[in-house]
């Protein structure tokens, strides 16, 4: 019983201390997450792999050791396992059309996990399946007709009258940019509309023997993980939801020659993936300008409640993980503190590049950071608790998804700090 009062009057101050979102701008109501049942200790990856693709090439195991240590991933999740290899034993040999097998494999697999995380993002949120009115899916690891948007809309149970939208092939950025059209659907559509988005994604498709012809093929064995993520977004919340963060403008930009930095190509042995050496550089030479054109976006919010003008140490950054290498190149660019993309380097820790997964890992990382601290009335370090912050990820193009955003968990005194 003492608990439970302590419980309650921990909640009692979170509540009060929430800032208020702006009426009619889209707010994320609930995060949720799912995982397949092959948890990967990044420890053990380059033996099992290996073994799995009856590979005993030296240099190619001591390139993928010396790969597996500078990801910074300790711990991933597969759908890949010793049961789907006994049962397509094909998957590890070189050069077998093995394309619909993979499908086979991969469709299921997603629709599996994006039911669960939705799922868990609707608990989370409180409300009804039935009060979903928009389905935004998004995936890079399937192909069929129809779609997984409809194929998650029937596993839910939605309404057949529920709009549904799917992004495909958006890679590494889709996460965003489904936040971006999430964003759009549930302002456009007024205070009623609730938009669940659903991301999936796992790595069968391009799962294959290693050769010293592909040597790339290594840094996804060692980056990428399985997964899915979800999200509810809405406006105007009503009594009893509890907005996380408010997506105040979006914004998305292609550079110009760049579609083979990031390439991937659906053959009949599955997707043959290349991720060029430079993409972290280039990253680096447009991110501050990208940034900048984003906060501008603050300056539509009336003059008495914007406050100062911000610079990068008031924000907080919820970016993408693609890789330790992007991070860094990142912080060194925009000065950015020690702290300020802890969200996104534990995300990776944790769960590898999941793709379009992980900008959902990410944010959870910072709504529970945040929860942690109240809760123990812990003191905000560098990039914890402020109000203002964007939302970043990089994919195939390169395609630059951005979201402006206000974090409603900040309290009002790091509010004032701004």
């Amino acid at each position: 019983m003492v608990s439970s009062a302590m419980d309650t009057t921990a909640s009692s101050k979170h509540a009060s201390s929430m800032l208020a979102p702006n009426p009619g701008k889209a707010t994320i109501l609930a995060l949720g997450h799912a995982f397949p049942q092959q948890l990967v200790m990044q420890d053990y990856v380059v033996d099992g792999f290996m073994k799995n693709t009856n590979c005993d090439d030296p240099e190619l195991k001591e390139k993928l050791t010396r790969l597996c240590k500078t990801t910074t991933v300790k711990t991933r999740y597969v759908v890949m396992s010793e049961e789907i290899l006994k049962n397509y034993p094909e998957l590890a040999q070189e050069g077998l059309p093995t394309m619909k097998q993979r499908l086979d494999i991969s469709n299921a697999a997603v629709t599996q996990m994006a039911t669960e995380a939705s799922l868990s993002c609707v608990r989370s949120w409180g409300g009804a399946l039935s009060s979903i009115t928009h389905l935004v899916y998004v995936s890079s690891s399937e192909a069929r007709f129809p779609g997984g948007d409809l194929h998650l809309a029937r596993a839910l149970g939605l309404s057949p009258d529920v709009r549904r939208v799917m992004l495909a092939f958006t890679g590494c950025s889709g996460g965003v940019a489904g936040l971006r059209v999430a964003k759009g659907l549930a302002e456009s559509c007024g205070p009623g509309a609730r938009v669940l988005l659903a991301t999936s994604e796992t790595t069968i498709v391009g799962f294959r023997p290693p050769s010293p012809d592909r040597p790339y093929d290594l840094v996804g064995v060692a980056l990428f993980g399985d997964g899915a993520g979800a999200a509810v977004i809405g406006t105007d919340p009503a009594p009893g939801e509890r907005p996380l963060f408010e997506l105040h403008s979006a914004l998305q930009r292609f550079l110009p020659d760049t579609e083979k930095t990031i390439e991937g190509r659906l053959t009949e042995e599955g997707i043959k993936f290349q991720l060029g050496r430079e993409l972290p550089h280039i990253i680096e030479a447009h991110v501050e300008d990208f940034c900048h054109k984003l906060m501008k976006e603050r300056e539509e919010v009336g003059d008495d409640d914007r406050g100062p003008e911000l610079s990068y140490g008031d924000m907080f950054w919820a970016v993408h993980p693609g890789g330790p290498a992007i991070l860094t190149k990142m912080e060194g660019r925009l000065g950015l503190g020690a702290d300020k993309l802890r969200a996104s380097r534990c995300a990776l820790r944790d769960f590898g590049n999941a793709s379009s997964n992980t900008i959902v890992y990410v944010l959870e990382n910072m709504v529970e950071e945040t929860r942690r601290r109240k809760l123990l009335a812990a003191p905000a370090g560098d990039g914890e608790d402020c109000e203002w912050g964007l939302i970043l990820a990089f994919g195939p193009g390169i395609t630059f998804e951005g979201i402006l955003a206000r974090n409603l968990q900040a309290t009002a005194r790091a509010s004032a700090q701004l």
